[in-house]
């Protein structure tokens, strides 16, 4: 089995430009006029700090070894989540629409059975669905390398 590795970040430059243009805004209506109370000094801070610094240490790692496959979403995820092969009941790289399918990217559960997805960008992803019957799509930039890998 070929082993394959892969991390993917949020590159969206129109996601990015949402982010600077709030964090502008925040900033700029915290020169005008500061914070009364304690609590919506945090929140607007939270804003226009902890938002942006948030997106950049988001990332999707996807590790698929001869034990199974790893998945992880920092900063949500504290350790990788294991899903061995014997669990699994297909595995295979599928098309979808992130925004119809899951209502967008991160972690998110699909409308009508779809299960739940990790995604940060693109619409390809492996679609795993376990024996229990449940769904899993993590999404890929590497349609081909990922493929490659779950075939044994």
């Amino acid at each position: 089995m070929k082993e394959f590795n892969e991390t993917q970040r949020f590159s969206q430059w129109w996601l990015w430009l949402i982010l600077l243009g709030t964090w502008g805004a925040i900033v700029y209506a915290i020169f005008q006029e500061p914070p009364k109370s304690i609590i919506a000094y945090f929140v607007t801070s939270f804003s226009a700090f902890g938002l942006p610094i948030l997106f950049w240490q988001m990332r999707l790692s996807t590790r698929i070894t001869s034990d199974g496959i790893y998945v992880r979403f920092v900063p949500f995820h504290l350790k990788e989540q294991f899903y061995a092969w014997d669990l699994i009941e297909s595995a295979q790289v599928r098309t979808y629409s992130p925004l119809r399918e899951y209502g967008g990217w991160g972690i998110k559960y699909g409308f009508n059975g779809q299960g739940k997805v990790y995604n940060v960008s693109g619409n390809q992803g492996l679609q795993l669905i376990f024996k229990s019957g449940e769904k899993l799509l993590i999404g890929t930039q590497k349609s081909a390398e990922i493929q490659a890998a779950v075939r044994v």
